[in-house]
């Protein structure tokens, strides 16, 4: 591959959160290429900070819903004809479209990376219509990408399968640093950071805080559920010990997960999307040096079977939510045993190893 030549990547948020393609776009520049991350402007988006590559945002007319998709990938598509950059770098489903045409039009060459398992996602539980047209898409230009990409092993296997394209597995980790990792202090805290939204464990978690004593719960992030989760604490018992942060920067969130006692990600199991996932606050967690709840699905058994960085469970009643909480209290050797665990299983999982395999991979193209 030409290094210098120019790649843009197309999400569809408003590039602000999204740290893995902050990653990926910084990698590309470190190796000399002429990146652009474009997104889309939202209503109540924020000013973009300063990056080493380019962003774009689109603005629209329609900000959800099915016109919102067809508007935002006829804009995208009119900006890359116009553009024509070198390689296009599409990210998920809902962008492939206008990054699939736009390279048969401007014949460039297309990267696919597949975030999530987005035809299993619970937003498209019991639509099958429209969960027929994302999969119509995929079954359509999927298979003529020049390269797949993915954030799980079990995803990879499943995606080169279904559409015999070869995805390799790019872990959704961190930077390695060197900050010191603090004990947990007297005041013990529950960690959970990410999207408040529908299957994340979240209601299970907040009933099961009332049979957990003298631990606090922090919850750093918005989402759909962010106004039905506070009213629902409104009614707790435990309600002086769960505290909403909103939505915090990486920096805080550092700061946050490296004075917390545990983390928490808990998924429901109904959705094949989470149950193939591999969560980036998982690793965000590891590299805190914090022990973490998971669910007891394929990727967390395997890392955590290796690696002994956290807890399985694998039902999300609140009552075993808590069982399993009160044993860790009760078992602080184990625990102390899982924090050290995790600096050493960082020292795997992480961006600079990461990076040297994306490279690799472009240097194919």
């Amino acid at each position: 591959m030409n290094k210098r030549r120019k790649i843009y990547c197309v999400v569809t948020n408003d590039l602000i959160q999204d740290q893995r393609m902050h990653r990926i776009c910084n990698t590309l520049i470190e190796i000399g290429c002429d990146v652009m991350l474009i997104g889309r402007q939202k209503p109540d988006s924020i000013p973009l900070g300063q990056q080493k590559f380019r962003q774009k945002r689109l603005k629209c007319f329609f900000n959800k819903g099915p016109f919102f998709y067809m508007e935002y990938n006829i804009r995208v598509l009119l900006y890359l004809i116009l553009n024509a950059p070198y390689i296009i770098y599409s990210v998920d489903t809902d962008t492939l479209a206008a990054c699939s045409i736009a390279k048969w039009i401007r014949n460039r060459k297309i990267i696919f990376d597949s975030h999530e398992y987005f035809t299993e996602v619970p937003e498209l539980t019991g639509r099958k219509f429209v969960k027929k047209i994302w999969e119509a898409l995929e079954r359509v230009f999927i298979p003529h990408v020049n390269c797949g990409l993915t954030v799980s092993e079990s995803l990879a296997t499943i995606l080169s399968e279904k559409y015999k394209v070869p995805f390799h597995t790019i872990y959704n980790v961190p930077m390695l640093n060197t900050y010191d990792r603090k004990p947990p202090g007297e005041n013990k805290y529950l960690l959970y950071q990410g999207m408040l939204n529908k299957g994340r464990g979240l209601e299970q978690l907040i009933a099961a805080m009332p049979m957990i004593p003298s631990i606090k719960l922090i919850i750093a992030g918005e989402g759909d559920l962010s106004h039905t989760l506070r009213k629902m604490n409104e009614d707790s018992p435990a309600k002086s010990r769960i505290i909403f942060a909103g939505w915090q920067t990486p920096d805080q969130l550092q700061i946050l997960a490296r004075e917390a006692w545990l983390g928490v990600n808990l998924l429901d199991s109904k959705s094949l999307n989470y149950y193939y996932s591999l969560a980036n606050k998982f690793f965000d967690y590891m590299h805190a040096g914090l022990p973490s709840i998971n669910m007891d699905f394929p990727e967390y058994q395997r890392i955590i079977g290796e690696h002994n960085v956290g807890y399985l469970i694998s039902d999300l009643h609140p009552a075993y939510i808590a069982a399993l909480i009160n044993d860790i209290l009760k078992n602080p050797e184990e625990y102390y045993r899982k924090k050290e665990c995790c600096a050493i299983a960082a020292q795997h999982y992480n961006w600079q190893n990461e990076s040297l395999h994306l490279q690799t991979i472009f240097d194919q193209l």
